[in-house]
Parts: structure tokens; sequence; C-alpha cells
């Protein structure tokens, strides 16, 4: 199979044009294929697709699909490189049309972009069926030609590492247990010499005095595990690290204060903080990535039993802060705030945690964005230019003073786990509530609980878990990688 872009006419009436390669495939074939499209309907527009069959006997269906505007660049009004999309939304849809017609393998048009062309290709064509006995069959897709092999590649790198993190979101709880989790991150890097990994049992925890990350792990029967990775790509393993830190509840009950059993089954990705920033450390050390990067994900499951944290019980974080848990829901900030704790021992670049932590995020942005707040503007230029590239984007949230009186002003402890005003502000309290466990000058806490899923909305990705945004996390840590500010 082969899937060819053309671009949108920019004029209504004007012929649409082709890319290079749909051009040069077109006179391969003595021009039918621009023939068969100006008899077929109206002009292909951006997203659509068009499948033609018997043109060529290396290529029995051709695919083409519909790139819009040629000269498409960055999108103010939209913060993304809409021309990059473009070829993301098209050469998805190409591909799993292909994949419908069972061609186990496609060439893809680079498209003017192969990275872009790349992702849409590997990220359209994800799926998880791994517990399924009938599965879609297996599609490999190549580049189409010789132009761009290099580019290709790194989008087929990016890609698998956010399908790595959909894998991981999307498989059940009892798959995913905190230690399943931990083995299938360092079997991920087995390969790599420059890479270690620990797998640190509950005993390790306890000698941190990680007092809130355990008071959510000890309602499971499952143990948990701080699962912490280093990555040395730098030149000099002692230079400062870039530290993620990932929230990883593979499966949020609630605990004592039980969610509503409708939709509690996605809960198991409430590990997607963590699964996202291990996926973006296996991407980096696939890319070579010149810095040095250290993952920590506490991993646990929240869940009720007599040994859970019970509404208004008082533990002690790893800095010595008292919290008082008025919702036990609000489990992720009291594992985050002991992994931040600690976070702090590495003399870090920059500290950025990814989590699953809010609904009220999802209430605020959807899936449109990912909540970033953070005490760096720096650090958010970083962030939000690689978003751009991505197109898995972030919105600054505000780290107002207003909302850290909101959690500090607490009857039986230093903090409350939730604002006193409860779901007023919910997003913004929750990273009030990091904020009092970093002393870090750069430091971002991205909220991705409206990010976890797709239903339709990001069209080059299928229904389900979608592992966002681990190619923005790569990037970033690309350009961090050639900033050379300390």
């Amino acid at each position: 199979g082969l899937v060819l872009g053309i671009y949108s006419s920019e004029k209504d009436e004007g012929a649409a044009q082709f890319t290079s390669a749909g051009d040069a495939f077109d006179r391969l074939v003595s021009g039918k294929l621009r023939d068969l499209l100006s008899v077929c309907g109206p002009p292909l527009k951006k997203g659509k697709t068009r499948i033609f069959h018997g043109l060529h006997q290396d290529f029995p269906s051709v695919a083409v699909v519909g790139l819009g505007k040629k000269n498409a660049g960055i999108n103010d009004q939209e913060n993304w490189n809409e021309g990059k999309e473009n070829i993301r939304a098209a050469v998805a849809v190409g591909c799993r049309q292909l994949q419908d017609l069972e061609i186990p393998c496609v060439e893809v048009d680079p498209c003017g972009d192969a990275q872009a062309a790349a992702e849409g290709a590997v990220l359209g064509l994800h799926e998880y069926n791994e517990l399924k006995q009938k599965k879609k069959p297996v599609v490999t897709p190549q580049l189409h030609g010789s132009a761009g092999s290099e580019a290709w590649q790194k989008g087929v790198t990016y890609a698998e590492g956010q399908n790595l993190a959909r894998y991981l979101m999307e498989a059940p709880a009892n798959h995913i247990t905190p230690i399943k989790f931990a083995e299938h991150i360092e079997q991920k890097l087995r390969s790599f010499s420059n890479v270690k990994v620990h797998v640190r049992p509950e005993s390790w925890i306890a000698t941190q005095q990680m007092g809130a990350f355990l008071s959510v792990a000890k309602g499971s029967a499952e143990p948990p595990i701080f699962l912490e990775i280093h990555y040395s790509g730098g030149a000099n393993t002692n230079d400062s690290p870039l530290v993620f830190v990932g929230k990883g509840v593979t499966f949020d009950s609630g605990g004592i204060s039980l969610k509503p059993s409708s939709g509690m089954d996605a809960m198991r990705a409430d590990m997607g903080g963590a699964a996202t920033i291990c996926s973006a450390i296996v991407t980096a050390a696939a890319l070579n990535l010149p810095l040095n990067i250290i993952g920590l994900a506490p991993l646990c499951e929240n869940m009720p039993s007599g040994k859970a944290n019970k509404p208004g019980d008082v533990v002690r974080a790893k800095n010595g802060k008292t919290i008082q848990v008025d919702n036990t829901d609000a489990e992720g900030r009291l594992l985050l705030a002991d992994a931040l704790c600690y976070a702090h021992g590495f003399n870090a670049r920059a500290i950025v945690n990814a989590a699953t932590l809010t609904g009220a995020m999802d209430v605020a942005l959807g899936s449109a964005a990912t909540g970033v707040f953070t005490n760096s503007s720096w650090l958010w230029t970083h962030l939000y230019e690689a978003s751009i590239v991505t197109g898995d984007r972030v919105w600054r949230m505000p780290l107002f003073e207003h909302y850290t009186k909101q959690v500090t002003e607490c009857p039986l402890a230093d903090l409350s786990n939730i604002g006193k005003y409860s779901r007023a502000g919910g997003a913004c309290t929750a990273a009030a509530f990091l904020k009092e466990f970093v002393t870090a000058s750069h430091w971002a806490h991205l909220d991705i609980a409206g990010v976890m899923a797709n239903k339709d909305e990001v069209p080059y990705l299928r229904k389900g878990m979608a592992g966002r945004p681990t190619r923005t996390l790569v990037e970033f840590a690309a350009r961090l990688s050639q900033d050379s500010r300390g």
C-alpha cells in the first residue's frame, strides 16, 4: 500500500497540488492518478481520504490524503504548527484505511515533514489489543523514497515512546501492578549501558521516611514500589540532571472517599504521570540525547480497606510537614509530595512532575492542553516551544498565593490535602499543595488529567488512553540538552 498527500488549492476552483512524492507517482502511472481525482468528486478536503486500486503493480492500493493548505505553519491562535498537525492527521487516516484492507506493509509519503508523517503513521495505527483473540492486522509503515530517512526514524522513535505510555495506561490494573510496571520499564531500558534502574521496595520507602506515600499504599494488598531511573547521556555524568517525577497510582478507587462506580475502570490509567515520564526517558535513551535525566515514580494502588487512610487522618511527609487527609481521593499529591522532596537531593537543573491529578483540570481545559503550573518562566518557555512542535499543547495556569492559603489554613496539620473551599480552583489548590514541597527555582507541575484519554479529539490517536504529553516531554528534554543555561 501507499499513502500520498495532496494539498488543498489556495483558491476554491484551482487544481489540487500533489506533494513531490505524489507528483512522481502520478508521472509513473502516466497521469492516471490526477485524472481519477479530477473525476471522482469535489477536491479532497483536509483529513479526508480516497483509495484507488490497480494503478501500479508495486502498490495495488493507494490512499490519497488531504493535507490542507500547503503553506500552513505555526498558528498563533491554536498554539501549534498547523502544517505538522495536518500531516499527522492525514497520514494516520490513510494508514488506518489501508489497515482495514488488511494490507501488511504501507509506504508513507513524507509530505514535506518526514518526522510528522512517521508520528502520524505510528500513532495512528497503535491499538491496545493484547488480551483479545481477534486482533487487527499488524501494519508496518515505512518511508516512501529515500529523502528524510533520519527525520522519519526520529518520528518513529517519538511515536513509539508515546505508544509505550498508551500501552501502560490502557492495560488493566491487574496486569500493570506497581511491580509489573517497574519490571516493564526495566526491561525496556535493559539494552542501554548508560541507564541504571533501581526498583526500590517498601522497606526502602520506609527508611526514606516517605510517610505520605506509604499512607496511600497501605490500603492495598499490592506492595508499593519507588522506581528510580538514571539516564546518563550528558558528556559529564556529574552534570546537573533534568529530574522527571510521575504519579504512579496503578489503580485509584478513591480509597475510603470512594469514587462513583461509573467510569472507575478508567482509573487504571491514574499512573499516566509515571507512564509518560518513564516513556520519555526510554525515548531519550533511544535518541541518545546528550543530557542526564533522572526519573522518579512512586507506584502503588489507592484502595479502601481496614488499613486505608481515613478522612481526617494526619500523615507526615519526607520533609517533616504534616498533612491532614481530608479526602482520600486526593492521594496523588501525597505520593508526589514525598517524591518531590526526594528529587531535591540530585542538584537538579530542573524538576518537572506529571500527574493525572485533578478532575478540575479536565473541567478547566478539557483535552485541549496539559495544564502547567511553574515557578520558572525559563522552564515554561521551553515546555511551550516544545509543545508547538509536537502539537501536544500546554497552557500555563496560576500559582497564586491566593491558592496557597487555601491549603495551609488547616485545623489539625501544616497542610490539608484539599483546598478549604473544596471544588473551587481544584487544579490550582492541588498545585499550591505541591509547591509546599518545592524549593528548586526551576520546577513545573503538569496536570494531565484532561489529556489522559482520547475520544475523537486528536484525529491521529484512536479512542482510548492517550499517552500525552510524552512527545512534548521528549522534545522539551531535547531542547534543554541544547540550552547552554545551567
